[in-house]
């Protein structure tokens, strides 16, 4: 599954200016609230902040996948941040994040939301394709970075990744 079924441009925020993880979702669920989601901005981040209990989206290496099913949502919707700041997001390496990847799902998506992860997953494992996204210089750059490369990695399989500690 590649990001541009999910992500458009108007999904990439970069840089995002935020203090705290908390202003991270808070500013993401304005953020997806705002754009053509018709999607409620309390509904989303409350869905974030459920999730965050269950376990830290820090998945290491300065990079957080924030997400969660809402049955408001029709379809997937990705958004992107690259932080001005990293911020503490209990990540399990327990480095600061500066790469967000927001993903909100209908409350009906199973395997289609777990596809979605897992194509997260893999194109923000790799390490070069995360050092141009943090040095992109603005979200056009970055968005073309996120689809382009996630097709790549999507047409020739899987390559070899760092494992997350």
């Amino acid at each position: 599954m590649n990001l541009s079924t999910f992500i458009t441009p108007q999904g990439v925020i970069a840089p995002l200016k935020a203090a705290s993880k908390k202003q991270v979702l808070q500013d993401l669920a304005a953020a997806a609230a705002a754009t053509h989601t018709g999607l409620d901005e309390r509904a989303i981040f409350d869905t974030l902040v459920e999730r965050e209990r269950l376990g830290s989206t820090g998945v290491g290496h300065g990079i957080a996948i924030p997400h969660g099913k809402l049955e408001s949502a029709d379809k997937l919707h990705g958004f992107f941040a690259r932080l001005a700041k990293p911020v503490d997001f209990d990540s399990i390496d327990h480095q600061p994040v500066d790469l967000v990847f927001l993903l909100i799902a209908p409350s009906e998506a199973g395997a289609e939301h777990l596809k979605a992860l897992a194509g997260i997953s893999r194109l923000l494992r790799d390490e070069e394709i995360c050092s141009k996204v943090r040095g992109a210089q603005n979200e056009s750059a970055v968005y073309a970075l996120l689809t382009t490369e996630d097709d790549k990695l999507a047409s020739f399989g899987s390559r070899k990744l760092p494992k997350a500690s």
